[in-house]
């Protein structure tokens, strides 16, 4: 049995050194295949240029081509800028960790580059108008909409909370007809259809930011712990015996299993389950089972030793998602904000109230004791029943002071009936 797990335990070894020259050479490689893939989506673009717009630039103004066949084209260049977006940013990213030195990378550099200055103006507002769609059943002309709209630029579009709108009552008859003069103005549907067409962009892109958000720290961590930590922490640990049990409470949980096993082979022998045993192969028994234990709580002490280093890892890579996604988190936080002042004040007080009564209400420091102890399982670290007692008398007393601030300094300003309706769902 022990020539079969060690013979096993070489093999798993051996395809783990595989595994981390593939991926170093394949890290190595990263800076060159990122700039290839945006040379050739720039390389794409150039080619459409030549064949189909006289070698000019991939607009409307170039030739004079259908705007089903503009949409085509435009979506074909969204697309292509979007692989260099990318591909550039993980050019940089890698060639920051990997020193390379190459000409022919400066010339694919050149070739980026002047696409990119051709279509910078064209790439921000084909990143922010969603020209996937083939149905425009106006001709639209972008300098005259935001003329019109007097909004220079998408991402100034500032989304105002209903309760802060001013103007003069909803009654008011000078109000309805400058309402009924709006409706019937030419203009009025080009402004809803832009303004449609706006929000439906800047929906889907805070949707994907909350997907990235959500799916890249996860991602991350598991991939980073499976195959670069755990195999990495596994050989330098080695078989070392000692190092076992990364605090009492787990010694005390496989001294429990043995202690159990032994028990149920005594209690198999009173109900004559099995014959009787010598003391020799009792022990062997015991000794088999011990080993098997120690092999259990040793890949679980090094499983909770990479969670540590593996959710760094996870908590930098989300920090690279942050500083890199300036644009998406305006444009998420506008779409939050759309979302909550939209609620009726009765939904406003009940989200308040079922989130203050998780966190800092009468049955919270039970939710938080589990939260803390799983926590503490997850990095390995023994539960002390001191230290939680402690953050649950601290934390959520800070984090009820802090929502009552909230609700004092800015609901009451923002949302004056929806603090009385909380106040009166409270009493």
């Amino acid at each position: 049995m022990k020539n079969s797990l060690s013979r096993t335990a070489k093999l798993l070894r051996k395809n783990f050194q595989k595994y981390l020259r593939s991926l170093n050479r394949w890290l190595s490689d990263t800076p060159e295949r990122a700039l290839s893939e945006a040379y050739q989506a720039a390389q794409r673009i150039k080619n459409i240029e030549l064949e189909h717009f006289d070698n000019k630039k991939i607009s409307s103004h170039s030739v004079n081509y259908t705007e089903n066949v503009m949409s085509y084209w435009q979506v074909y260049l969204n697309k292509n800028l979007t692989i260099i977006k990318f591909r550039l940013a993980e050019f940089q990213l890698s060639r920051g960790i990997i020193n390379i030195s190459n000409p022919v990378l400066l010339e694919k550099l050149k070739v980026i580059d002047e696409v990119v200055e051709k279509y910078a103006i064209k790439y921000e507002t084909i990143n922010e108008l969603p020209l996937s769609s083939t149905y425009q059943p106006l001709n639209i002309k972008e300098k005259e909409i935001k003329k019109k709209l007097k909004i220079p630029n998408i991402d100034e579009i500032k989304v105002k909370p209903p309760t802060q709108q001013t103007g003069e009552t909803p009654s008011s008859i000078g109000r309805k007809i400058n309402k009924i003069q709006t409706d019937l103005a030419p203009q009025t549907e080009e402004e809803f259809i832009t303004n449609y067409r706006i929000s439906k962009s800047r929906t889907i892109i805070a949707l994907k930011f909350l997907i990235v958000l959500i799916i890249v720290p996860l991602l991350t961590q598991t991939l980073s712990k499976e195959f670069i930590v755990f195999p990495i922490l596994e050989r330098v640990r080695g078989d070392n015996v000692t190092k076992i049990f990364l605090n009492s409470d787990m010694e005390k949980e496989a001294l429990h299993e043995l202690h159990k096993f032994q028990e149920g082979l005594r209690f198999e022998y009173l109900l004559n389950q099995v014959p009787s045993l010598s003391s020799e192969i009792v022990q062997e028994k015991i000794k088999s089972k011990a080993v098997e234990i120690s092999e259990e709580f040793q890949i679980k002490s090094n499983s909770n030793i990479s969670n540590v280093f593996a959710d760094l890892i996870s908590l930098f890579s989300f920090g690279i998602v942050i500083a890199i996604s300036k644009r998406e988190i305006l444009i998420l936080k506008s779409f939050i904000d759309t979302i909550v002042y939209g609620l009726s004040d009765s939904a406003k007080a009940f989200l308040i109230i079922l989130f203050t009564d998780i966190f800092v209400g009468f049955h919270s420091p039970d939710g938080w004791e589990v939260l803390l102890s799983v926590f503490a399982e997850h990095l390995g670290l023994p539960a002390s029943r001191n230290v939680i007692f402690l953050f649950i008398a601290t934390f959520p007393v800070i984090l009820n002071t802090i929502f009552k601030y909230w609700i004092f300094r800015y609901l009451s300003r923002l949302s004056p009936s929806a603090l009385a309706t909380l106040k009166e769902m409270d009493e």
